[in-house]
């Protein structure tokens, strides 16, 4: 019968924390490095370096523990782990095919990281400010409102109690939109932050006009424009996080871009393979 590793781990953690006491004071011990070995199994090194990283891996609340209890309870569990894992006959493969997957996520993690830090500087992100603000002309915003129904006779009906004097409140708690609660209020947009249709009756308005009703992709809606105002470009530190984003993601398309065409690569698609197997928990055992 296979045992689920998560089923171990759990297991050999719960003796280990059961079993642990209370640190008592002790004399100042030498500080351990990343591959001090602390326990040795049957020939099998652990270091402190693996402990850490078990510890991490723990819920917050775990972490909190006193480094001397986590320590004695983690080591412990390893030790167990250990001990267990020597008593396979048979390696199976998913072993091999987990570490390498594992092995993989961290050294791309560890690359990612290394553009990601080299890739934004203060002259890159001027640059970058630079070149999409710059000369950017001041930019109308809307506040607006809708009721949002499914059908354009319903629409139209609202629209209808409204220009004779209904209140657009109290009417947009009958909108299908959840802003629909809050008096149907979208707050502040631009151009290019709603569906076109939507967009240019808005555009088309002036403040305090309704307009309806208009169909988009989402049923049909009553607008009410409150007012506009002229938004001048952001500056640096407002748009500094998405900028850094922006330069991380093209230099990391970048670098992939240029390892796929110095490298050799080859692949299947599901045209090539039955994909199948991807719904098959029992691919796994074999």
């Amino acid at each position: 019968m296979k045992l689920n590793s998560r089923f171990l781990l759990t297991t050999a953690a719960a003796i280990g924390f059961a079993s642990a006491v209370a640190a008592q004071e002790t004399p100042a011990l030498p500080a351990a490095e990343f591959d001090t070995v602390v326990a040795t199994v049957n020939g099998t090194e652990i270091t402190a370096g693996q402990v850490m990283l078990m510890r991490t891996r723990l819920p917050q609340q775990l972490q909190q523990m006193p480094d001397e209890q986590l320590f004695d309870s983690l080591l412990e569990q390893m030790i167990n782990q250990q001990l267990l894992a020597e008593t396979l006959e048979t390696r199976p493969a998913m072993i091999d095919a987990d570490l390498a997957n594992e092995e993989r996520t961290l050294k791309s993690s560890f690359a990612l990281q290394d553009l990601a830090e080299t890739a934004v500087t203060d002259e890159a992100l001027q640059a970058a400010y630079d070149e999409q603000f710059a000369d950017a002309e001041p930019g109308r915003e809307y506040h607006a409102a809708h009721i949002l129904v499914e059908t354009e006779e319903e629409a139209q009906e609202i629209l209808d109690t409204l220009n004779n004097g209904g209140d657009f409140a109290t009417e947009a708690q009958k909108s299908l939109d959840p802003s629909g609660h809050a008096g149907g209020d979208l707050g502040w947009f631009g151009t290019g932050m709603m569906v076109p249709e939507f967009e240019q009756a808005v555009v088309a308005m002036e403040p305090g006009e309704l307009a309806g009703p208009v169909q988009t992709q989402f049923g049909w809606h009553i607008i009410k424009l409150e007012e506009t105002r002229m938004a001048d470009a952001p500056s640096l530190d407002d748009v500094r996080d998405e900028l850094t984003q922006t330069l991380q993601r093209q230099a990391i398309d970048a670098r992939i871009a240029e390892l796929t065409d110095a490298g050799s690569v080859e692949r299947k698609s599901s045209k090539d393979v039955d994909a199948s197997f991807m719904s098959d928990p029992s691919f796994l055992t074999e």
